[in-house]
């Protein structure tokens, strides 16, 4: 039988699985249902699914393994940035299309990927400019130790210079770190008396980082825990239920009160069970398939250089709402949430963009922090 073959790159073991399971059930989702409405003009998808266990070389090899010998010159896959870094020369040199849905430091642009994920402005700055007006200037920043926290701490480190806020520290640790390290950060943590703590820790390490403020005095109403990356998942996994009023930016949480999000997780629970929370990484990944769908409708033929001028400018109605994809950039118009950690290890939403913010990876306008912080 006939399909469209597309690849699938998400690591279902290692570090970065916490985030790439979530994504390759959102991916799945929205293939089953793709094709049982009938596939795109009468022809289903076909996944090509590769586990490269987190490591960056096996994302490489099952990149180029997925263009050169399976035809798969779309793929869907990636989380952590060394793992983009690592499939991007694969991906430019033998003209494939990299549909990268989860948020990242920005200053990049491929003609080969579609950026569905965050760009800076939309997450850096949106929780920036809300932190300033509300909690304070004086960060405490800990983070992973690879590009993206690095770089996401660069970016925070300049919008303090321009409030005139300051870092009281700033660390960064393993992604297998033990819980001790957590513990002796939170130590310093409260001996700097910041106003925030600052996280761009990520992967299997994030719950220890919330048990760990959980075990001090420290009161998140009052110095939270502010996060990129924190998802329900992460919640979940804590071996303690994290402390109401730690702050969270993203465009999407699984509490959001809309119909099409209540039939989204309705379906994604159906079909891989309640044990597991829907995230942002699950729904921005299943959103980014069935944009992928429009633009294969239109250009009728999986060669990336149609598909991509197909895809650029088109709309869809996600979970999360309307999303765009932004002829300037191949990034995403999204509208930014700040979500706070409540009873249940769940999200309360506090704030919402008014609009779909325009993407802007290299942050060349700062309007949104002016706006809100004053």
């Amino acid at each position: 039988m006939k399909s469209w073959p597309v690849g699938v790159l998400y690591s279902g073991s290692g570090m970065t699985s916490v985030s790439e399971i979530s994504q390759l059930q959102g991916t799945l989702l929205a293939i089953d249902e793709i094709n049982a409405a009938g596939g795109v003009i009468g022809t289903p998808i076909m996944p090509i699914i590769y586990d490269p266990r987190s490591d960056p070389a096996e994302y490489a090899s099952l990149a180029g393994r997925l263009i050169m010998d399976d035809g798969a010159t779309n793929i869907f896959g990636c989380s952590a940035s060394f793992s983009r870094k690592a499939v991007l020369p694969w991906i430019e040199r033998r003209g494939g299309l990299l549909w990268y849905s989860v948020c990242y430091e920005g200053f990049e642009y491929s003609p080969n990927v579609i950026y569905t994920g965050p760009a800076p402005n939309q997450l850096h700055v949106y929780l920036a400019a809300f932190l300033f007006q509300h909690y304070g200037r004086r960060f405490f920043l800990v983070g992973s130790d690879y590009l993206f926290p690095r770089e996401s701490n660069r970016i925070v480190r300049e919008l303090l210079a321009d409030v005139g806020g300051a870092v009281l520290g700033e660390h960064y640790l393993p992604l297998d770190a033990p819980p001790a390290a957590f513990g002796a950060i939170m130590a310093e943590a409260m001996r700097e008396q910041p106003d925030v703590i600052f996280s761009t820790v990520v992967g299997p390490t994030t719950p220890l980082l919330y048990d760990a403020y959980s075990a001090t005095e420290l009161n998140a109403r009052e110095v939270p825990i502010a996060a990129l990356t924190t998802n329900e998942v992460h919640l979940a996994a804590s071996a303690l239920e994290p402390s109401p009023g730690h702050i969270v930016c993203s465009p999407y949480f699984e509490t959001l009160e809309t119909e099409a999000n209540r039939k989204f997780v309705e379906r994604y629970c159906s079909r891989f069970g309640r044990n597991r929370p829907v995230d942002s990484c699950a729904e921005s990944a299943y959103f980014t398939v069935h944009i992928f769908a429009k633009a294969l409708e239109r250009a009728g033929t999986l060669d990336p250089d149609r598909l991509r001028s197909e895809a650029l400018g088109l709309s869809f109605d996600a979970p999360q709402g309307r999303v765009v994809i932004d002829p300037d950039n191949n990034h995403t118009y999204l509208r930014p949430r700040i979500g706070v950690v409540s009873h249940g290890r769940q999200f309360a939403v506090l704030q919402e963009s008014d609009e779909l913010l325009k993407p802007d990876p290299y942050l060349v306008d700062y309007v949104a922090l002016q706006a809100v912080s004053g």
